[in-house]
């Protein structure tokens, strides 16, 4: 199987599970809420970013009032994200770059927003496919560990950059911002990091991670294990 057609597979499969794709982040429309967003989502879960960011806003609406507002105030808003002191400057820095060299706007172009402070190719593509429409591979953890495993490179590659370039190739560009979005429920509902549910999966059919598990003989009693022991895990940290 061609990497293009696997990736038409993999489309057309995310598709029938997922028929809504849509960004975990509740930025409202907005893009600069969407920016500011995305640079608190670094290791910090959507559902936090979410919940800080509705007192974030009410306090600071806008570029202007975060590019004027002290940063122990931007430092104070966030804290529960991780990381606040470095998130905060970049939050106040990027605001003000905006304002100062693009009238405001955020920018359209993934080489203009990585000027931005804080701004990687991963928020980058996801600003110009979310807001702008435009073929764009978004390489978060779920989506590398998800494509590795089903046979678009090998799953020890976790290079974002290389990862991009081999999905922008096989997967559609109509469909690469959606197709991103799907993976990362994908992997939340069903490919996890510790145990993938490969015998449930609807996706098994033609991923090579679960025609490899196959061959090993890995017993539906082996993968209920794995689950459960990550279910232990999460409920202790909890």
């Amino acid at each position: 199987m061609t990497p293009k057609e696997l990736g038409k597979q993999a489309v057309d499969a995310l598709k029938s599970l997922y028929p809504e794709a849509f960004c975990a982040l509740e930025y409202q429309n907005d893009p600069w809420k969407l920016l500011v967003m995305a640079r608190l989502s670094a290791q910090c879960t959507d559902k936090r970013v979410n919940l800080v960011s509705r007192e974030l806003f009410e306090a600071l609406p806008d570029a202007s009032a975060m590019a004027a507002a002290p940063v122990e105030q931007i430092e104070g808003l966030i804290r529960s994200c991780g990381l606040y002191r470095v998130k905060a400057r970049d939050l106040r820095a990027m605001s003000e770059m905006l304002l100062t060299d693009f009238g405001g706007r955020v920018p359209d172009e993934t080489e203009e927003l990585l000027k931005l402070p804080g701004v990687g190719r991963k928020i980058a593509n996801l600003l110009v496919g979310d807001l702008y429409g435009k073929p764009a591979v978004v390489t978060d953890t779920h989506c590398i560990r998800i494509c590795g495993r089903l046979g678009f490179y090998p799953e020890s590659l976790k290079d974002p950059l290389r990862v991009e370039k081999v999905l922008a190739e096989a997967i559609e560009p109509k469909e690469q911002s959606d197709f991103c979005h799907r993976i990362v429920q994908f992997g939340r509902d069903t490919c996890s990091a510790r145990a993938p549910r490969c015998r449930e999966c609807p996706l098994s059919s033609f991923c090579l991670h679960a025609e490899t598990e196959r061959k090993k003989g890995a017993s539906p009693e082996k993968e209920e294990a794995g689950r459960e022991k990550t279910s232990s895990k999460k409920g202790k940290s909890a």
